[in-house]
């Protein structure tokens, strides 16, 4: 068995919790149990307890925006971090954001000595037009990140449909195609176990139940599952339709099923963090709704696939690209009417939706640990072409300033790790250079004073021999005009001499 060792790095890890956390969390779990040897790099968390982990959690500083974006948002050039790699060197950086992650990555790559890889989980650009409404900063905003995608040593994607999406962001560079897996088993859990999970909502025998799990937010296609669900309403199909998940939308979304008129068959659930109980919902369900052009990969499209529930998709998605037609999943086109036609059909057909539903369990469904298998195996031509010289040098001007961020950050971290015979010793330079600052500062300041006081003294000289000049020219002026006076007094007088 290889045993290198991976470090994957993502900002988000629990108790955040999202589809990159989790993949993360799987990754760690499986390198760890079957591969080699695993370590988790993200930003603190004040609520955090990683103890529970079978692989080390490492956190660097970070700046709480919870209430702004959900999210701790790393502050990645930290000396712990250079530390760390120096006392547990590593084989490969696997990283999972584009952002602090990523930068992260790039700055500590030339103290590990060993290659990046980086994982495109997500359509970064409606987040980022989401968070920024300048469309000039969303530019920037992308631009940095396919220029920090760019500088990674080998790129993935989690399907095809997010390869053309990071191609339509301006990114040019090779990729593969690397699907994550799901971590609900293959299979349906008791009845009893249904029972448990689902008692305190309404759901007559006989009645279908729609099932969407994830965020609650409105660009996963959750309008679309409304409007759909109160046109069926109006034809009078009756039907329970259960949404798992919270989001910044929930509350407008919870607002606009009732201004449809679902409050009767509509139910939302909040977060629910068992898997178990997860897993119990996706068996009471009979179809599962998402008409999601968001996702790159529709996770929780296989996690329905495991416990045999059928998905209805919209035609061309990235959850739909393995689907085939009414043999293994159902599809839409995106909007509300398409949807609730093809509601329309499938209630009548239970039958159709248990079979494409088994049909999905045996074809679509993707194990974390044969997905962890695939990349890891995958790890090991990476590491390899890396010390073969393969990849880029990264000479360019950003990666050289990352790459100069990161001796910073090991040369702190060495000044850190100082003995206390050292620290000492650095004590007594820096009293000395203190009292050298302050005998400067006083030869400053006294240098300052006689310079003020020569000033001073300069400018009232100045100020007296301007004053004695403006005098005496006053007094020649005034001279002169007594002289002119007196001249023409006596030339009236001879003039008027001649009359008297």
């Amino acid at each position: 068995m290889m045993s290198e060792r991976i470090c994957l790095l993502n900002d988000s890890f629990p108790p955040i919790i999202d589809g990159v956390a989790n993949a993360v969390v799987n990754y760690a779990t499986h390198i760890q149990a079957h591969h080699g040897h695993a370590v988790v790099m993200t930003p603190a968390h004040p609520e955090a307890d990683d103890s529970g982990y079978a692989f080390p959690v490492v956190r660097y500083p970070s700046i709480d925006l919870r209430k702004q974006v959900g999210y701790m948002a790393g502050t990645p050039f930290s000396p712990e971090i250079a530390r760390y790699l120096q006392e547990n060197p590593v084989d490969l950086l696997h990283t999972h954001c584009p952002v602090a992650s990523t930068i992260l990555a790039r700055s500590v790559r030339h103290i590990a000595n060993a290659p990046v890889v980086f994982t495109y989980h997500t359509k970064f650009d409606i987040d980022i037009a989401k968070a920024v409404r300048s469309k000039l900063l969303q530019e920037g905003a992308i631009k940095a990140l396919v220029q920090n995608i760019a500088a990674c040593d080998e790129v993935w994607v989690v399907s095809r449909g997010a390869g053309e999406n990071l191609r339509s962001l301006g990114y040019t560079g090779d990729y593969l195609v690397m699907p994550n897996g799901v971590d609900v088993p293959r299979g349906r859990v008791s009845e009893e176990a249904i029972a448990a999970a689902t008692a305190d909502y309404d759901l007559p025998a006989g009645v279908p139940v729609f099932l969407f799990v994830g965020r609650m937010m409105w660009y996963k296609g959750i309008r679309i599952i409304l409007d759909a669900l109160a046109a069926l309403r109006e034809k009078g199909v009756d039907f329970r339709m259960v949404f798992i998940g919270k989001g910044s939308d929930e509350q407008e979304i919870r607002d606009y099923a009732a201004q449809q008129g679902l409050n009767d068959r509509c139910f939302f659930t909040g977060a629910i963090y068992d898997r178990d109980v997860i897993r119990a919902w996706y068996c009471r369900g009979d179809l599962f709704l998402f008409p999601s052009t968001f996702d790159t990969n529709g996770l929780v499209v296989r996690e329905a696939a495991a416990c045999g529930l059928a998905s209805v998709l919209v035609r061309g998605s990235c959850a739909a690209e393995d689907v085939t037609e009414d043999e293994n999943g159902f599809l839409i086109e995106e909007n509300a009417d398409s949807l609730c036609a093809r509601l329309e059909t499938l209630v009548q057909r239970p039958d159709a939706m248990h079979t494409v539903g088994e049909n999905a369990m045996a074809q679509l469904y993707l194990s974390w640990q044969d997905s962890v298998a695939n990349a890891f195996a995958r790890y090991q031509v990476v590491i390899d072409r890396y010390k073969s010289g393969a990849y880029d040098s990264h000479d360019k001007l950003p990666d050289e300033v990352y790459a100069r961020a990161g001796e910073w950050m090991n040369a702190l971290q060495r000044a850190g790790s100082l003995g206390e015979k050292l620290q000492e010793g650095a004590g007594q330079v820096l009293e000395q250079t203190r009292q050298t600052i302050e005998q400067t500062i006083e030869r400053t300041k006294q240098t300052a004073e006689d310079a003020i006081e020569r000033t001073k003294q300069s400018a009232e000289d100045a100020i007296e021999r301007t004053r004695q000049s403006a005098e005496k020219k006053l007094e020649q002026t005034l001279q002169k005009g007594e002289d002119r006076a007196q001249h023409a007094y006596e030339v009236f007088w001879e003039q008027m001499d001649r009359y008297l």
